[in-house]
């Protein structure tokens, strides 16, 4: 986790966007100040964000050429006019987000702003966490209606048919899905490996209901500090602590009418799961430092991969919040558990990146295409991702063969694996050896006796549990 001191200062822009999934933003700064554009510059270089500085309307024009995710417009400019370039970028490129800055701030302005199309509008001298924030929602925003067009453009209006794979697994969490989103349901609970999908399944559930015109925000609680996690979640008051100059929304009121998603929820803190379960109750909190209830709208869609009847047995989750969670339980089935749906899920990445890389890959070869079937996939989809992203990009070849696939993770060459004897196996009984070997050799270790196993930390507690062994959580929760 990140310490406070690299999140100070950064206001809303590192935290929320939390798991950073516009990556490499270029943002075309467009001002004719020098000390301006200067100030916006390294503020948005420190989220992150590659700055193309411009100072007038042509220079802009020619920068804009370079290719860029968004647009910080001066209204007032010493060759032209900053809504006559908002209407000339707003036509070459309707998804471009364009901010417009000026000094001369009034509603009138705002308005005509907002009419012509601009994301936001900041009046000058604006303060630098403001304008993160703007920048990282334009982004966010603007991604994901690119990405809803695409998933509608490919299966249609409903986006939970994006989610490829048509195994007996998948088909069931679509329907579970499309109930969900019809329904008022205010919270979701999602559980399974990484790379199951959890992300793609809040994404869908939100597109799919009356919330979809609302926002959509998204946090990872694994990556903000806790003493910013409850400013962050619920906004702050003018004053309520050190550079708290002005008050701020959060997250939740930010999000109002539409769909907050908590990824890693297991990672939070036992006093911010208090708060979190009093606004779940009640849809209502206090900023920080405040005295008066905010009461919302939001839909909280939850997601974890780690087993939280355990974390709530051993004491580290609350159980009334995991209760409160767990109305509506979606569990994200692993590749493994999905026969079938590899050669889709091969075809729709080889798609993708054919478009991303320029490529013409047209498919796999069979004896390829068996060796991914065959695999294991311990990193789920997210790993089959990986291999096609690299095989599509290093290779030359139309249809890859074995040859064109990377090495897949913890793959054992044939003449090493166990052989199945002829008499057969007492496999429960194997497993069961196999884990308490390596817990002895790790020394108690449930997270170095998953290293040895090739497991996660959360399949070795399973298995612990499962065959009543023991284990030095102690260690672990050092580790950990």
């Amino acid at each position: 986790m990140e310490t406070e001191e690299a999140w100070a200062g950064s206001g809303l822009f590192g935290p929320a966007q939390y798991d950073r999934r516009v990556p490499h933003a270029t943002v075309l700064v467009v001002d004719d100040e020098d000390l301006v554009r200067w100030s916006l510059g390294q503020r948005l270089e420190r989220e992150g964000c590659e700055v193309v500085p411009a100072a007038s309307v042509a220079e802009a024009r020619a920068r804009r050429e370079e290719g860029v995710d968004l647009v910080l417009l001066d209204y007032r400019l010493p060759d032209g006019d900053g809504l006559e370039l908002l209407a000339e970028l707003r036509r070459d490129d309707p998804e471009l987000p364009v901010v417009l800055m000026t000094a001369y701030s009034s509603v009138k302005g705002a308005v005509v702003a907002m009419r012509g199309g601009a994301f936001h509008y900041l009046a000058k001298p604006f303060d630098l966490d403001e304008v993160a924030l703007v920048v990282q929602q334009a982004l966010e925003t603007t991604r994901l209606r690119r990405e809803l067009r695409h998933l509608r453009s490919r299966h249609g209006d409903s986006s939970i048919e994006s989610l490829v794979g048509e195994s007996e697994a998948m088909r069931g969490v679509k329907e579970t899905l499309h109930k969900i989103a019809a329904s008022p349901a205010s919270t979701v609970l999602l559980t399974g490996e990484s790379g199951t999908g959890k992300d793609l399944a809040a994404r869908a559930i939100h597109h799919a209901s009356e919330r979809a015109p609302r926002p959509f925000m998204v946090v990872t609680c694994s990556a903000v500090p806790e003493t910013l996690l409850e400013s962050e979640f619920f906004g702050h008051e003018r004053g309520a602590f050190t550079d708290a100059r002005q008050q701020r929304k959060g997250l939740f009121e930010l999000a109002d009418g539409g769909t907050v998603y908590l990824d890693e929820i297991g990672e939070m803190t036992p006093a911010l799961q208090a708060k979190l379960l009093r606004f779940l109750e009640e849809k209502a909190f206090k900023r920080v430092g405040g005295a008066r209830d905010v009461t919302v709208d939001v839909r909280v869609v939850a997601a974890t991969n780690r087993h939280l009847e355990q974390e709530v047995r051993e004491g580290r989750f609350r159980e009334d919040l995991f209760y409160r969670l767990n109305v509506v339980p979606v569990r994200m089935p692993p590749l493994r558990e999905r026969h079938g749906d590899v050669p889709p899920l091969v075809g729709y990445f080889l798609d993708s990146f054919n478009r991303e890389f320029r490529k013409q890959v047209r498919g796999l070869d069979a004896r390829a295409l068996a060796r991914l079937e065959a695999h294991g996939w311990p990193g789920n989809v997210r790993e089959l991702r990986n291999v096609l992203e690299r095989a599509v990009l290093l290779s030359e070849a139309t249809t890859l063969g074995e040859a064109e696939l990377p090495p897949l993770g913890r793959e054992r060459a044939r003449e090493g694996a166990l052989r199945l004897p002829p008499e057969g196996v007492d496999f429960a009984a194997l497993e069961r050896g196999f884990v308490t070997d390596a817990l002895e050799r790790a020394g108690g270790s449930p997270t170095r006796a998953a290293a040895l196993l090739g497991m996660s930390r959360d399949q070795i507690r399973y298995r612990i549990e499962k065959f009543g062994l023991k284990a030095d959580e102690t260690e672990s929760e050092r580790e950990g």
